[in-house]
């Protein structure tokens, strides 16, 4: 459906997702506040989320770059 609204959401591993407007938001993510349709969260996905990394694991990265 095309006017079914979602909200793009973020885990803890700053991983993005879209999730339904009108579903609660799982445990362990939150709303960025972007909404829009499913194209809209998608296009606004690919221009925020650069690093595919999740966020522990760049961290790791990052630790095992500064000792070196």
């Amino acid at each position: 459906m095309e006017d079914t609204k979602y909200t793009v959401v973020i885990s803890d591993e700053e991983e993005y997702s879209i999730w339904f407007e009108y579903r609660e938001i799982p445990y362990g993510w939150r709303s960025t506040e972007k909404t829009g349709t499913k194209q809209e969260c998608l296009e606004y996905i690919k221009e925020v989320w650069t690093d595919m990394r999740p966020l522990s694991l760049r961290k790791k990265m990052d630790a095992s770059n500064s000792n070196t």
